[in-house]
């Protein structure tokens, strides 16, 4: 296989323990970029220096790239500054953290500060993000470390403590006092673990709530909210979840401009509590709202200065009423549906949203990708290829306690790293999923007809350019697949899949076993063979009447040119290497007679199929045609293994032409052609462990890849002790096949 697999295999493998060996939970959050905290800690205390953090230098690349790039009027006179060369006495956290230490600088990115504040106002929470026991004072060394939670797992970013600095004043977030740089430190972490302050600009409350807590956020448009929404938001705020709202704009110009009543247009708030009083004899519901701004607020009914507030109990009136600039305040739930757009919950148990029990949910999380050619088929519009795209299935077994009849289920679509590519020009895809029902089907990757009869039972509400897609769904108990997409073909990312149901369901990733069903070669002898091939065999053979790979690279393009409906850039000598290391039974490396008929009718074989699923009549194949054309030709293989395929016989307009189709399948019947009644190919493994109990997790992950494994070699402090064979193998097809992995 391809060097790529072989990194791609380790990689899940090591991910795969690491899970199970408890990494990446909050307790053991995976070490961003390979650094330890405690170790430069302990390393910058023992050599009296200051940490400067090279993976995240003090330099214009970690500002930005356009908007705060080079030569930007906005980084113009940008100093790196620790807090303890512009402040006199720097503190870290001041009495606590709370929503008045976060200020928004000259960053696009209220969306994260609304959804720090509404750490603050949980404790917990917010020393998961901010562990315990850092300091300006005790232990000071300028290095500081938060963790984050990163589509599935959570990691600690390690930074030293260079801010940037202009004209004394810190240019991003700051605390109303100036003197506590928790929060400054916090989006200096989050930049890093994201790229650069740039890539912070411009966002969706969720994702700084995901990313503090794990938790899965729901998104309410309030034109079309429940009729219930003021009971979801008060329980929500009890049991310690984050919410964000914002005011849509309807135009560029719309961005951040101020209304009659002082709300500002596509800024992200925060709603951090929620009261109901009793107001000229009746009840009025209240909500409490924060501009992260530290300024700019709410003028209408219950603001601060406004006279609905001495019409009140005293005391109610002394617990909640303010009359600060401090861009908090409070306001009416009706005057908040009429002037809001959107809330945004995170729940951190979500089915409080429906049961006043503490109950939680059953998660499980998969990891996927959308590749060109292999596994990005767009949604249902491009029927020819969203069959393609990566499948999951869910089993319902329970219905909820509650309806009797239906399963409760959320599934949250999020897509990775788009903010590290917003370097590259690129930014968010625009993504959503489907979910239909799958009862009485075999575990296996659907195909295109499916898809023709079926229409699905659910899909998310919106394809949309956000991080993550999320809905809540109610079905019937029974088997579903989800297939996650993007709007269009080919577009390539990374995402994660998480299902939270109710009650307990069975989920995996649906895909083909590998698998050969290819006729077995009669056994020929030279009399079997018309008279007509011998003489054309004589001709090209010579007096040797053998063909090796010269002759054999000339003969095929001679063929293979004469027909004007395929396409190809003629058959390289290390095809037609393969091919004779495939029907080559003398040992030579040379097709004799009997060899070169077998050959001639392969191809003529491969040269039927490839006409038959040539579907637009190109010459080439596509991607898609590809697959079921090697399905048709007798394969089955996995995603990943496809995705190989691709990559190696592709071109980058991602068509495949009749020669690579041709290698391609050499190639495969080489891997199977060996492997007798198992029909499944053989890879020599060799992974070096020093835990004996790693063995059945080895075994176990590679198998679910489709590859053997053939030997573990135990080794203890460098020297080999034992070597186990897992499985018999003696045959090797090249070099090039051997899949050699060394780990820890």
């Amino acid at each position: 296989m391809e060097p790529i697999c072989a990194m791609g295999v380790a990689a899940r493998l090591r991910s795969e323990w690491d899970r199970n060996d408890g990494l990446g939970q909050n307790n053991m959050a995976l070490k961003f970029l390979g650094q330890d905290f405690e170790t430069l800690h302990a390393r910058c205390l023992q050599s009296g220096c200051l940490f400067e953090d090279e993976t995240f230098p003090a330099q214009q690349s970690s500002l930005g790239f356009k908007e705060l790039g080079l030569g930007s009027a906005k980084t113009k006179g940008v100093r790196w500054m620790r807090p303890t060369e512009f402040c006199t006495d720097p503190h870290f956290i001041v009495d606590g953290a709370t929503r008045t230490d976060i200020c928004q600088g000259a960053l696009g990115d209220c969306w994260l500060l609304a959804a720090i504040a509404c750490l603050t106002l949980n404790e917990p929470l917010l020393h998961r993000v901010v562990p315990h026991g850092q300091s300006f004072h005790q232990q000071y060394a300028g290095i500081f470390h938060f963790q984050f939670w990163q589509f599935g797992d959570w990691v600690d970013v390690v930074i030293d403590d260079r801010l940037p600095v202009r004209d004394g004043k810190l240019l991003f977030v700051h605390s109303a006092e100036g003197a506590e740089f928790w929060s400054a430190l916090v989006e200096k972490a989050y930049a890093k673990l994201n790229g650069c302050y740039e890539a912070l600009s411009g966002g969706s409350t969720s994702e700084g709530f995901e990313d503090f807590t794990g938790g899965v956020t729901e998104m309410y448009e309030l034109k079309k909210a429940p009729s219930n929404l003021f009971s979801i938001i008060r329980r929500a705020v009890e049991r310690g979840s984050l919410m964000g709202c914002s005011i849509d704009i309807t135009s560029f110009f719309d961005m951040e401009a101020i209304t009659f009543k002082k709300l500002v247009k596509g800024h992200a708030y925060s709603i951090t509590g929620v009261e109901e009083v009793s107001y000229r004899g009746k009840p009025t519901k209240l909500l409490h709202i924060r501009n992260p701004w530290g300024e700019v607020e709410w003028t209408g009914p219950w603001s601060d200065e406004s006279r609905e507030w001495c019409e009140i109990d005293p005391s109610v009136k002394s617990r909640l009423h303010s009359c600060q600039e401090d861009g908090e305040f409070w306001m009416s739930f009706s005057d908040f549906m009429r002037e809001f757009s959107r809330l945004e919950i995170c729940n951190l148990t979500p089915d409080a949203l429906q049961s006043s029990k503490v109950k939680k949910w059953i998660t499980a999380v998969y990891p996927g990708e959308w590749r060109r050619g292999s596994t990005a088929g767009g949604c249902r519009n491009y029927p020819a290829t969203f069959w393609i795209n990566p499948q999951f299935k869910i089993v319902l077994q329970e219905p909820d306690t509650e309806s009797q009849e239906d399963c409760t289920f959320l599934v949250a679509l999020m897509q990775k790293n788009r903010r590290k590519l917003r370097r590259e020009g690129k930014d968010m895809e625009t993504i959503g999923f489907a979910i239909y029902e799958y009862l009485g089907r075999v575990g296996v990757h659907l195909r295109r007809d499916f898809f023709l009869t079926h229409t699905s039972s659910a899909r998310s509400e919106l394809f949309i350019n956000l991080r993550e897609v999320s809905s809540r769904f109610c079905l019937p108990a029974g088997e579903y697949i989800i297939v996650p997409s993007t709007f269009e073909p080919q577009k390539e990312g990374d995402f994660v899949l998480r299902v939270f149901s109710e009650k307990a369901a069975d989920s995996q990733e649906l895909d083909d076993e590998i698998s050969a069903d290819v006729p077995e070669e009669p056994a020929l002898q030279e009399s079997d063979i018309d008279e007509g091939f011998k003489a054309l065999f004589a001709s090209l053979a010579g007096p040797e009447m053998e063909i090796n790979v010269l002759k054999l690279q000339i003969i095929l393009n001679r063929v293979v040119g004469k027909h004007k409906d395929i396409k190809t850039d003629g058959f390289d000598k290390e095809a037609c290497r393969g091919m004779i290391n495939l029907l080559d039974t003398t040992g030579t490396g040379k097709l004799r007679l009997t060899d070169f008929h077998v050959l001639w009718e392969k191809i003529k074989r491969y040269l039927a199929v490839f006409r038959k699923f040539d579907l637009d009549k190109s010459g080439t194949m596509s991607s898609y045609e590809m697959r079921l054309a090697l399905e048709s030709a007798g394969f089955k293989l996995t995603n990943n293994l496809f995705q190989l395929i691709i990559l190696r016989y592709a071109k980058p307009d991602l068509n495949v032409d009749f020669d690579s189709f041709v290698s391609c399948l050499i190639r495969l019947e080489t891997m199977f052609s060996k492997c007798g009644k198992k029909k499944t190919p053989s890879f020599m493994v060799i992974f070096t462990v020093r835990n004996l109990t790693k063995f059945s997790a080895l075994r176990q992950i590679f198998c679910k890849i489709g590859l053997d494994v053939l030997r573990v070699d135990f080794l203890f402090q460098q020297k080999l002790l034992k070597q186990w064979t897992l499985m018999k193998m003696d045959w090797y097809p090249s070099a090039s096949h051997r899949l050699v992995l060394t780990g820890h």
